[in-house]
Parts: C-alpha cells; structure tokens; sequence
C-alpha cells in the first residue's frame, strides 16, 4: 500500500472545484504540466540558494498542479499520447531538480555535517527516484501492471517539501540529510517490491507471451521507458 493512498479521496474532494474552474477557463492540460514543471525547477532553484522553506512550499505546490492534469484532461477529454509523453518527461525532470538543488547547496553551505557523504546521498536519492519510475515503465511495457510499492513520487515531493517547509535544511543540515535518507530508504524498498511483483508475474509465463521489443531507432529503444502518466 503507497504511504499517501488513505488521503487520495478526500485531497481529490478538495481539489474538485478547482479542476472545474481549469475545465471552464478552457486551460489545456499541458500548460498546467509546464506551469508544474517550472515551480519544481523553481523549487530546485530555492533550495540551491539556501532558501528551503520556499523551495519546500514550491515543490508541494508542484505537486498539487501535478495532480491537476491528468484530472483536467481525463474529464476535459482531452487525453492524448504526446501529453502522457510530455507529463511523464517533465515528471522526471522534477524527480531529479529538487535533489539537484540541494546537492548544490550542501557544497557551498557552511558548517554542514557531512557534507561528502549528504552529496553523495542526494545523489543516491536521484538515482532511487528514477529507479522507481522506470521500473513501473518497464514492468508496463511487457504488459504488466506495476503500481505497487510504498512510496511513489507523492510521497516523495510532500515528504521532502513538507519537512523542508516546516523545518528547513536544519542544523548543519542534518534534516535535509534524515529526509533524503529516508526517501531513499522508501524508493529502495519500492524498487525491490517492484521486481518481486514482475518476478512473481513473470516465472511461470512462457517466453512467447511476453511482448518482443526490437528496438530499430534509439526513439524505439526508448519507447517503453517512460512510466504510463495520469494521462492515458
């Protein structure tokens, strides 16, 4: 079960009128994904700069225009194949900025504890968070549903944001090293829970029924790597 799932109901209750506001107004779904995408890099930005509580607030306000979206563009009918493309594209342009950012900002920041080893981790946590993704992308282009694990990228951006709003980077920078640490303790464990589903879905199916993927163009390599966005 994801850590957010019990809240997803009642935050798509509270967003209704919103997404019906964006419906009337006409505003296309990919603008909103741009728009959510400029407040993750702007996010990225603040915490590069020292300022972690308005990137804190940044990135949680990316995150709820990243929910917008898909719901605008399924009730709008206005799902399509490039906006999926597009929607998970920017989605891993934000999985890597916030990380990005405060990466940059433990190698200049005095005083910090740590600081080779909170580098390296805020490496590690980009490198999880993709992994979390294309795991899903892949399970999904052999045809299996792959939604499974504990943290997801919403977990994600309101643990990182909502602890950074709140607390900042901490001293020496210890809370924004515990919540990185964290994050990519959660994405490890979905990775895992994510092959032992394929794994447990795939061994007793015959070679033939699994899709042949042969790849002519590095466009083709590439097809299946995207995870399915909320727009499809």
């Amino acid at each position: 079960m994801k850590v957010l799932e019990p809240l997803q109901r009642p935050f798509y209750a509270v967003i209704r009128p919103l997404v019906g506001w964006l419906l009337k107004s006409g505003v296309h779904p990919n603008t909103i994904t741009t728009f959510g995408a400029a407040l993750v890099i702007a996010s990225g930005a603040a915490y590069g700069i020292g300022d972690f509580r308005y990137g804190g607030l940044l990135l949680l306000l990316s995150g709820l225009v990243d929910t917008l979206d898909g719901q605008v563009a399924r009730e709008g009918r206005k799902t399509s194949a490039f906006g999926a493309f597009y929607d998970s594209t920017l989605d891993r342009v934000g999985d890597g900025a916030s990380f990005i950012g405060i990466g940059a900002w433990l190698l200049w920041a005095p005083d910090v504890q740590w600081r080779f080893q909170a580098v390296v981790l805020a490496m590690v946590t980009i490198l999880l968070s993709l992994l979390v993704s294309y795991t899903r992308a892949r399970a999904e282009g052999l045809g299996i549903d792959c939604k499974v694990g504990i943290a997801q990228r919403a977990e994600r951006i309101v643990g990182l944001g909502l602890l950074t709003l709140v607390f900042g980077p901490g001293p020496r920078g210890l809370v924004v090293t515990g919540v990185m640490a964290l994050l990519s303790l959660l994405s490890f464990i979905t990775v895992i829970q994510r092959f032992h589903h394929v794994y447990r879905t795939t061994r007793h199916r015959a070679p033939d029924d699994l899709p042949v993927v042969k790849p002519t163009s590095r466009g083709d390599a590439r097809r299946a790597l995207d995870p399915v966005a909320k727009r499809t």
